[in-house]
Order: structure tokens, then sequence, then C-alpha cells
């Protein structure tokens, strides 16, 4: 990526090739979670078209004002 770049050269022999560090950690915890999603897909987890147009589908916090307790 940065080829013939002293101030690179040194910044990766002082600090480590943290572009590289931080990709490959980006990588695995991408496989994790297409790994820990996979049973949702199997169990047909995906939402149907009729499910995903419907704006109150699912949970949702209600905004309270301050002071004031849920009934």
């Amino acid at each position: 990526m940065f080829q013939d770049s002293p101030i690179y050269d040194r910044l990766v022999a002082e600090r480590g090739d943290v572009p590289t560090q931080a990709r490959r950690e980006a990588e695995r915890v991408s496989r994790e979670l297409e790994y820990a999603m996979r049973p949702l897909q199997s169990f047909g987890g995906v939402a149907s078209p009729e499910r995903q147009a419907s704006p109150g589908a699912g949970w949702q916090r209600s905004a309270l004002l301050p002071g004031s307790l849920p009934h």
C-alpha cells in the first residue's frame, strides 16, 4: 500500500502494521457474525416483505417524559 515510504516503514517498525491488524480483526468479527447468524437463517429468520413494510413490527421503546412513570 505505502511502497517506498520511509515514514510509514518507521511507523510500522515502531507501532506495528495497525491497518493490517484492523483489517484482519474486522474480517474475523465478520466471520464470527456470519457464523452466529447462520442458525437464524436456517429457521427462516429472514423477515418477509410484508413484515419489513410494517414500521411497527417488532420491539420498540417508547419515550417517557421526565418524571413520568410507565403504567
